[in-house]
């Protein structure tokens, strides 16, 4: 992934750097004001470009002329791993806790902190995200700016393409705040761009409101988005489906329809295009491997290079591995034998680790848990393993391995980070089914469940967790947490079905503060002197029954 030069809309329009995949090539402009940019299909492309800076794994990254003062959702420090996998069942709670306090706590699925964040906290320990609403705001400037584009400067057909990316690029901004804090304060009407009022207006929109406005952004791109695109990393209609077939699965359940819309989409996609990757002893383990960024199974990615150093001007890299890894691993065994990490050496205090209670969930033969790495050797030639969780060694858990440093390139490797694959089409496919019927999966479901099982070296479900809709719902749970690992879906599922709570209680021993990470004060009290109530906290239907569960 190399370097793109992106124009932003401002009084002048300033160049600003991101890349998103090779061949992204730089366009330079001069001064530029509104009479002499945008003007040609390019310069509406390039405007629509800034769009994709929040999804690119830089260390940080802004849309405005400042300095970087926000996390891309994608990079682990601070992004939808932190926000999705780490409060979950997956991890396990910090107990010597390196860094911060606030890690440990959200290890521990407490909120209580989230409140003091401010607004231009860039520690990864705090990761604010709730500045991206106003970074909605611009997408919606942007769309507006596109859509009045004259039929002279861009055609029907490329103009519906290029809104279709970026609203695409709104929509996933939506979708990502939507389930960090719930429904937030947006302006997606363009009408409401100079609007005082609609532009202090800092209320929580009701779930249904903001709910629809997540599904017109993804079915508009599902629609108008190229179905193959000459660079890798802009999006396609493909990824589009998926992400519109994740939301309507999320809301099914007070959206009339948003089931049979899943059914429909898997339909669009299940055209033979995508099939799981197989090939290796472990294929799973394989394939994340750089080596196999883009396979078969993959629909969309977040492309990233070896070469780039994390600098918002560079292309995007994976530094999940430094996360991961404890400070003291070896690069050899006790025999001198090449270890898992011999080729980039310790990591950075396992800011990342897998619960072993949740590793005690998977099957014995389940090749998905090979990822997960049990012992390891430290560089004081000690042979560590469980029995030195939180106590000798200063890490809580297992090591999460899913994307392997496989260069020499530390903190910065090429692994791609996934944002949807065939496995999930599948998995949600055989969900809906279910949810929409209220009763035991068809054969057609299980099929679809049955054949990522069998990748992972499994059989098929048995009967006991296919006799009912609510016993295959609760297997399905399980199986998607095995299969899905740190690749930011947890937590979003957990809620889905109701067992956020329950199932954080069970592997960490201790129960969330909150269903969702409350709005920072700092909002609150700028609604207030605006004249608006902004509720700090949200929960669903559904919320109290978990934690009563959670308590028992």
């Amino acid at each position: 992934m190399k370097k793109i030069l992106c124009s932003l809309l401002s009084v002048v329009l300033i160049i600003s750097a991101v890349s998103c995949e090779k061949n992204f090539d730089p366009k330079i402009y001069g001064v530029l004001t509104d009479v002499n940019f945008p003007v040609s299909e390019s310069d509406f492309e390039s405007m629509m470009m800034a769009c994709y800076i929040p999804y690119v794994n830089t260390w940080t990254y802004s849309l405005y002329a400042s300095a970087g003062n926000s996390h891309p959702w994608y990079i682990p420090a601070g992004g939808v791993l932190k926000m999705f996998d780490t409060p979950t069942d997956e991890e396990a709670p910090w107990v010597n806790g390196v860094w911060d306090i606030n890690y440990r706590k959200a290890s521990e699925a407490d909120y209580s902190l989230c409140v003091y964040y401010s607004r231009g906290t860039l520690e990864d320990t705090r990761p604010n995200h709730y500045p991206k609403t106003r970074e909605v705001t611009r997408f919606t400037s942007i769309i507006a700016t596109i859509e009045a584009a004259d039929a002279k400067a861009i055609s029907d057909t490329r103009k519906r393409e290029i809104l279709a990316e970026a609203r695409m690029c709104r929509g996933l901004h939506l979708y990502n705040l939507l389930h960090v804090y719930g429904p937030v304060p947006v302006i997606v009407d363009s009408d409401k761009l100079n609007d005082p009022e609609a532009l202090n207006n800092a209320e929580r929109p009701s779930l249904d409101t903001y709910c629809d406005w997540v599904y017109d952004d993804f079915q508009y791109a599902a629609t108008y988005l190229p179905e193959v695109q000459e660079v890798r990393g802009r999006f396609t209609r493909d990824l589009a489906r998926v992400y519109l077939m994740r939301h309507c699965l999320n809301e099914g359940y007070h959206k009339d329809g948003y089931y049979q819309k899943v059914l429909d989409l898997y339909a669009e996609l299940n055209t033979g295009k995508y099939r799981l990757f197989t090939a290796g002893t472990n294929p799973y383990k394989e394939m994340f491997r750089e080596v196999n960024d883009w396979n078969c199974e993959i629909i969309g990615a977040i492309s990233c290079d070896p070469s780039s150093t994390g600098n918002p001007k560079e292309g995007g890299m994976n530094p999940f591995a430094m996360l991961a890894m404890p400070n003291n691993a070896a690069k050899k065994d006790d025999l001198g034998n090449p270890t898992p990490f011999a080729t980039a050496g310790a990591g950075w205090g396992m800011t990342f680790n897998i619960s072993p209670a949740f590793y005690d969930t998977f099957d014995a033969g389940d090749l998905r848990k090979e990822s997960i790495i049990t012992t390891y050797y430290t560089t004081s030639k000690e042979f560590w393993g469980p029995a030195e969780i939180g106590k000798k060694a200063e890490w809580d858990g297992y090591i999460p391995y899913k994307y392997p440093a496989e260069t020499a390139t530390a903190p910065n490797f090429g692994n791609d980070f996934p944002l949807a694959r065939w496995a999930d089409v599948l998995l949600m496919y055989a969900e809906a089914d279910v949810r929409k019927s209220g009763s035991a999966p068809s054969k057609e479901a299980l099929d679809a469940v049955n054949e990522v099982r069998h990748r992972a070296g499994l059989g098929n479900m048995p009967a006991s967790s296919t006799s009912s809709a609510a016993a295959f719902l609760d297997a399905l749970l399980t199986e998607r947490g095995h299969e899905f690992w740190f690749e930011g879906m947890r937590k979003i599922d957990l809620i889905r079905f109701n067992q956020f709570a329950t199932r954080v209680a069970k592997c960490k021993k201790t129960i969330p503060t909150h269903q969702y990470m409350p709005i920072p004060n700092y909002a609150v009290d700028e609604a207030a002197e605006h004249g608006h109530t902004l509720e700090q906290t949200f929960s669903r239907e559904g919320w109290e029954d978990d934690l009563s569960e959670a308590k028992k």
